[in-house]
């Protein structure tokens, strides 16, 4: 129904492009192609900005890998620095993390976490939760919400500074940051700092139970519509730890399928190349993700915080497990899959993101002086992931006899979201746009449910001598007079 090659004449066909997608991190589009009767034949997600982080990398020492890859992106460097130095702590032979070294990267992470929910609900999705998908164009931004909403719109913006603060006492700065290196971390936290950071948390743990309280009003408001938004079903993937609980720092590899039932559990991440491969398509810089076991068309996944709250058993701090089960409730026990729901799951990890961040602040060995593990042999392969606050992060690799890197690959969150992506924009365009006038507010929908995944589209391109290129040619009038395009393999 999407594919150009069902169209009787694809030559009539019209397309129509929203570039860029806006209110998110990066560079992409959306192109549709529609007949004469406005039926929708096509719709795809293309990300159409180039990085190359996975070649550039190579022949670097591997000590500059974390704090070098965290340039892919400004809003969760956190995230890729974690999971590089997690996979640097094997390569360099370090062993077990003391406690307080992995409580520190732990209240770091979580501080992330916090502050990357924040900066996505209340600036970047908000708008259109608050103000309506059809509202104007003009106001339909921040300014507007902080014009209806202006206490809302304050808690939003002192929760992301919150958790900002949060990671610059643990590793030096708000963005980009140093404090993780391999084998432990490079900085005490002071009783200043700690009680600091305590005296201001439960404000943020009453605004996260605020924001949860507004996003289920706004469901209830209209559940059938929050539920059916670009539902689709899909299998779901994310990390628990060893009692089945949401861990976002650590843990194994567990997937569901869209039923719920259990495809593989607790996996060691270390051999996630068995577990998953990546297909490429010529008309997008992003790879697409799936379960090597169910094959391309059908192996694909979700990850992110609507996966996490279904596939772990139980998130461990009390107040988000009451409302994970308020969430899960909805399934009447089969997962739920509609895109808005993100939104809500999102807010659920905000809230035990909270929580997780006042335990550690209340642990003594937070204040700790042991921040280094014992060092051991040396290997030349690794594998570090961690959730971050798009879905499971994923970073590997090989290092030669000189210290040099000599592989790298990632798989970001926002790549394993991929697929998902493009059948949540198809879903919605079946339900919005199929036999309708094509309007501004209606394409406002296409990019609502490309927003509640809150992709990162910079941190998500393609390998480098994996590029396929195109260029075209037009008029003054905007007419095509050349096209030229060489595909993945060179060949024009």
């Amino acid at each position: 129904m999407f594919d150009l090659e069902t169209a009787a004449n694809p030559e009539k066909l019209r397309r129509i492009a929203i570039d860029p997608v806006s209110r998110v991190e990066g560079h992409g589009k959306v192109t549709l192609l529609l007949d004469e009767n406005n039926k929708v034949h096509q719709v795809r997600l293309h990300i159409v900005e180039f990085r190359g982080f996975e070649k550039f990398i190579e022949g670097r020492p591997y000590w500059e890998v974390p704090v070098t890859v965290q340039r892919l992106c400004g809003i969760c460097p956190v995230s890729h620095q974690l999971a590089a130095v997690k996979a640097m702590d094997i390569i360099a032979g370090f062993g077990p993390l003391p406690a307080t070294a992995e409580k520190l990267r732990r209240l770091m992470h979580y501080g992330q976490i916090l502050q990357s929910h924040a900066v996505h609900f209340f600036h970047l999705a908000s708008p259109d939760l608050l103000l309506g998908f059809d509202s104007e164009m003009t106001r339909r931004n921040i300014i507007g919400v902080v014009a209806d909403h202006p206490e809302l719109a304050t808690q939003g913006v002192l929760l992301r500074k919150f958790g900002q603060e949060v990671i610059r006492h643990v590793s030096g700065k708000r963005v980009h940051g140093t404090g993780a290196i391999p084998g432990g971390v490079n900085k005490a936290l002071s009783a200043a700092e700690q009680a600091e950071m305590r005296g201001g948390i439960d404000a943020m743990i009453k605004w996260s139970r605020d924001a949860v309280q507004l996003l289920k009003r706004l469901h209830h408001g209209n559940p059938e519509f929050y539920n059916r938004f670009g539902a689709f079903d899909s299998s779901m993937m994310g990390l628990v730890n060893g009692k089945g609980e949401l861990d976002l720092y650590h843990g194994g590899l567990r997937a569901r399928d869209a039923d719920g039932a259990i495809l593989f559990d607790h996996v060691d991440y270390a051999t996630y190349d068995s577990l998953l491969d990546e297909e490429v398509k010529p008309w997008s810089y992003m790879k697409f993700p799936y379960i090597r076991a169910i094959g391309p068309e059908h192996g694909w996944y979700k990850v992110g915080p609507l996966a996490r709250v279904q596939v772990c058993d139980r998130i461990p701090s009390p107040l988000a497990e009451v409302e994970r089960q308020e969430l899960a409730a909805l399934g009447q026990g089969r997962p739920v899959h509609g895109t808005l729901l993100y939104h809500w799951a999102r807010l659920i990890e905000m809230l035990h993101a909270c929580e997780v961040i006042r335990d550690l602040l209340d642990d003594p060995d937070i204040t700790g002086t042991t921040l280094m593990a014992e060092p051991g042999p040396r290997v030349e392969e690794a594998v570090g992931v961690i959730e971050a606050p798009r879905g499971t992060l994923f970073h590997h690799y090989r290092v030669d006899e000189h210290d040099m890197v000599s592989f790298c690959n990632l798989i970001v969150s926002t790549t394993n979201n991929n697929q998902a992506m493009n059948e949540a924009i198809r879903s919605v365009a079946r339900q919005f746009l199929t036999g309708r006038e094509i309007t501004e507010p209606l394409m406002n929908h296409i990019e609502v449910a490309i927003r509640a995944y809150d992709p990162c589209l910079s941190c998500a391109t393609h390998a480098l001598g994996k590029m396929p290129l195109e260029v075209e040619l037009l008029d003054a009038e905007g007419r095509l007079l050349q096209r030229r395009a060489h595909n993945m393999a060179g060949a024009a």
